[in-house]
């Protein structure tokens, strides 16, 4: 790959990691609305699944449109690879943003109001998981939106190196010669 085809590859990973952080920051988005309202937290599981496929789509894209249909492993694989680290970025930011100024300990509370009432709680006690699940809510309370946010850049960024392979694999190809 050439320093120019490096540099191209890297200014559309950044457009494709804009969308693919707007796709992030739905999901996210869906899952805070659906600790109130359980259909939007249906909504953040299609989109969080959704996504991978949604990263396989603009590779797909970037394939056909910038380079005359062929791809190999590697560039497929680089690409997918700065895609989801320039939405790691964007999204940890966001998450920051979310957890230090608008959270206020609402999402760590619902989860606890989910975990104490009728069937979850039983079912917790029969399990003897309380103590386990009143120290993980405990350790939740006790981090800091910038510790979150890093939790997730790092999340995402390993996703994007595992995801990768297969996206890259499957979205792989080569000149034919006639």
């Amino acid at each position: 790959m050439t320093a120019s085809e490096y540099l191209q590859l890297k200014a559309f990973a950044r457009i494709d990691g804009v969308w693919v952080a707007l796709w992030l920051v739905a999901s996210f988005a869906c899952y805070v609305a659906g600790l109130s309202l359980p259909g939007f937290g249906l909504a953040a599981l299609v989109l969080a699944v959704g996504m991978p496929f949604f990263a396989g789509y603009r590779l797909r894209k970037f394939r056909d449109d910038n380079l005359d249909g062929e791809i190999s492993f590697a560039r497929g694989w680089g690409y997918v690879t700065f895609v989801f680290f320039y939405a790691a970025l964007l999204f940890a930011l966001v998450q920051y943003a979310y957890f230090a100024y608008l959270d206020r300990g609402y999402m760590v509370d619902s989860l606890s109001r989910m975990m104490t009432e009728g069937a979850n709680a039983e079912m917790l006690r029969q399990m003897g998981m309380t103590q386990q699940m009143s120290e993980s809510l405990d350790l939740l309370r006790s981090l800091r939106p910038i510790d979150m946010a890093i939790s997730m850049l790092e999340l995402l960024f390993l996703s994007g190196l595992v995801l990768g392979i297969p996206i890259a694999a499957v979205l792989q190809k080569k000149k034919t010669i006639t």
